[in-house]
């Protein structure tokens, strides 16, 4: 286990440093755009929803796309009403990055990682500098992710990860109570969904233990909205709340209906690999949910401007 810790954690730290450096430069390749599109194309709940699925796809964070809302009603470019949309956005375009972990490109990382670096290196044009730091923290992000692969295959011998992943499969609330804490810990909940991949590809956790860990990490993933909300408008805490509530909810009846939703999943996957069912999973959840919730947008709506009313001034 002492020869397996340094390269997991050193992999995960990769990991975490490439995608908040990639969501970094990314906003800042795509901010401007970004803040003219989400003002001009959130009247329509549905076309705000594509919006927040297309920026969080572009960004690579669903907490980078929900934080820069939270700043524009902040700032009054953008009402609770219209962050709706996007925040259910948000939550099916962070999915994407699921489903690129489970395609096993690790070993090839070192790819974007060189092109990157050429890129930095030989162009004299700012922006074309932030494609090459977008292309070369990319490769990082998947080179992390190839570390944390390969450190944990001994961990197939070890009795205390048989025990912890015995609690994370023993039942559907243990794995989310688990997942949500990881996520709480390192502040990152593609970084808890995509270790459940990684230790789904290697056989040492099984697909529903690894839907049930994603599920928490669902929930976890909340607290960065929250801390932005911190000094905010009631517009802006709203927003918070809604996303909350959203997440909360949708857990809650997913693992009501652990079982069929697992099934369903099964039967969906376009492959046996656990890493690619993990990663089928997440997707899916997360578009069933935003379809479930579509009925009540306006009762929430309605519920959170009467519990947290805008003050005159707002």
């Amino acid at each position: 286990m002492s020869s397996i810790l340094p390269i997991l954690i050193g992999g995960l730290i990769l990991f975490l440093f490439a995608m908040t450096e990639l969501s970094s430069v990314m906003k800042s390749l795509f901010s401007e755009k970004a803040r003219k599109s989400i003002e001009r194309y959130t009247s329509n709940i549905f076309s705000a929803i594509l919006l927040g699925t297309i920026f969080t796809i572009l960004l690579g964070s669903s907490s980078a796309v929900i934080i820069i809302v939270i700043v524009l009603i902040n700032s009054h470019a953008l009402s609770f009403k219209q962050a709706i949309g996007i925040i259910l956005g948000a939550n099916i375009g962070t999915t994407f990055s699921s489903q690129i972990i489970a395609l096993d490109i690790g070993e090839y990382a070192i790819i974007p990682m060189i092109l990157g670096l050429f890129i930095q290196f030989l162009s004299k044009n700012e922006k074309k500098k932030g494609y090459g730091k977008a292309t070369f923290y990319f490769g990082l992000l998947f080179f992390g992710l190839f570390l944390m692969q390969e450190s944990v295959a001994p961990l197939q011998e070890s009795p205390v990860f048989e025990t912890w992943i015995a609690n994370a499969e023993g039942n559907a609330l243990s794995g989310a109570l688990i997942g949500g804490l990881v996520t709480l810990i390192i502040q990152s909940s593609s970084g808890t969904v995509g270790m459940a991949i990684v230790l789904g590809k290697k056989g040492l956790l099984s697909a529903a233990g690894g839907i049930a860990i994603m599920l928490g990490a669902e929930l976890g993933t909340c607290s960065d909205t929250l801390l932005a909300t911190i000094k905010g408008n009631k517009q802006a805490i709203k927003a918070g709340v809604f996303h909350l509530l959203f997440n909360l909810s949708t857990i809650i009846l997913g693992l009501i209906l652990f079982i069929p939703l697992t099934s369903f999943i099964h039967l969906l996957s376009p492959s046996p690999d656990i890493g690619r069912i993990i990663a089928t999973g997440h997707m899916l959840f997360n578009l069933l949910g935003v379809l479930s919730f579509l009925p009540f947008i306006g009762l929430a709506e309605r519920g959170l401007n009467k519990l947290l009313p805008d003050s005159p001034q707002q």
